[in-house]
């Protein structure tokens, strides 16, 4: 993709899956996007404009806006002319991925996409934008969310862009007390535990997707947001005692940097850990 858009991109997050999550800026584009080997998911954030995508003899126009998606199944192939600069976040997910939330949920007996050219589909679009700005430096944290929005972008793609009527019944019902126990147990482990999804639902027996819905029911919170707010609970109870420098809370909870963890402070408290410190500490 950097080669056909000539940039890097602004952002880009890995997982273990080999999924990843791309925030770009680049120019027009006038050329052909060759066959990826995963789907692509694309949620618009430019200002308003036209732009044509033909893939052998078709043709389809669209309008690109706040609000739309477009969507490459993997192995598709178009040309793409836009003719203004392009602000846009992009899922790659993998086949493998795709099918197993499939599975997981009982959602469609297909998990083939749909081809989809400045589509409006508003759920979708948010939920893919959020990962623009919702990264905080903290590799547990950032990675866990990631998991998270993909199992739960996959859902939707699932649900509103295979062309199939969908089966999906959700379960209720929270974690059993034991499991809930062990789930929490490993979230609030030192920094450099693995607090993946994975590894949660594994611990648990369940699924990825029914692990996520069982914890928010027992809980109220998704596992990300509960480990969120577990290491903020941390940083105000190190920031108490003077002894600790800012830079060390940050290293001792996993952020890459003292001001990776200065913003996220202050995104979930609205002041800077200094200040928290000098009006509350």
């Amino acid at each position: 993709m950097s080669r056909v858009l000539r940039t890097a991109p602004l952002h880009l997050a890995t997982d273990a899956s080999g999924g990843a999550i791309a925030h770009w800026h680049h120019d027009p584009l006038h050329d052909v996007v060759e066959p990826m080997v995963d789907h692509v998911i694309m949620a618009y954030n430019g200002s308003i404009q036209r732009m044509e995508r033909r893939t052998g003899r078709s043709v389809e126009a669209g309008t690109f806006r706040p609000g739309v998606v477009i969507i490459i199944p993997a192995g598709s192939s178009s040309r793409w002319d836009i003719p203004k600069p392009v602000d846009v976040v992009q899922l790659y997910l993998p086949r493998a991925t795709l099918q197993r939330v499939a599975d997981e949920t009982g959602t469609v007996t297909s998990a083939e996409l749909q081809e989809r050219t400045a589509h409006p589909d508003a759920v979708t679009s948010r939920l893919l934008l959020s990962a623009a700005d919702a990264l905080e430096g903290n590799g547990a944290l950032d990675a866990l969310f990631r998991q998270q929005l993909t199992d739960l972008l996959a859902t939707r793609l699932l649900v509103a862009h295979t062309g199939k009527p969908p089966s999906y019944q959700p379960a209720v019902g929270g974690l059993a007390p034991g499991v809930l126990r062990r789930a929490i147990e490993r979230l609030r482990s030192d920094a450099d535990a693995d607090v993946s999804l994975a590894a949660l639902a594994a611990d648990s027996g369940l699924s990825r997707f029914h692990f996520c819905r069982a914890f928010k029911e027992s809980t109220g919170l998704s596992p990300h947001n509960w480990l969120r707010q577990y290491r903020l609970e941390q940083a105000m109870t190190m920031l108490r005692d003077p002894n600790n420098s800012v830079a060390l809370v940050a290293a001792s909870l996993g952020y890459a940097s003292q001001t990776a963890f200065a913003a996220a402070f202050r995104k979930l408290t609205g002041v800077t850990p200094s200040d928290w410190r000098r009006r509350d500490g």
